[in-house]
C-alpha cells in the first residue's frame, strides 16, 4: 500500500502501534462504517508528514 501510494502522488503512511487497533476495527466496520479506517489513515498521514518534514525539511512535503 506504501508504495501504491507513492505511484498515485498520495502521502503514505505506516500504521505504527498506536493506530493499529484503530486501523484494524476500521476494516472490520468499513462496510457500515467509512469513517473509523479514512480517518485513521489520515491521522497516520498526517505523523508521516511531520516525519518527512522533519528528516528532509518542509519544501518536500508539498
Amino acid at each position: 500500500m506504501f508504495r501504491e501510494c507513492l505511484k498515485n502522488n498520495i502521502m503514505p503512511f505506516i500504521i505504527n502501534e498506536c493506530h493499529k487497533r484503530f486501523y484494524c476495527r476500521g476494516l472490520k466496520g468499513f462496510p457500515a462504517v467509512h469513517g473509523y479506517l479514512i480517518d485513521t489513515s489520515l491521522s497516520a498521514q498526517d505523523i508521516y508528514a511531520e516525519w518527512v518534514k522533519y528528516f528532509y525539511g518542509e519544501e518536500s512535503v508539498t
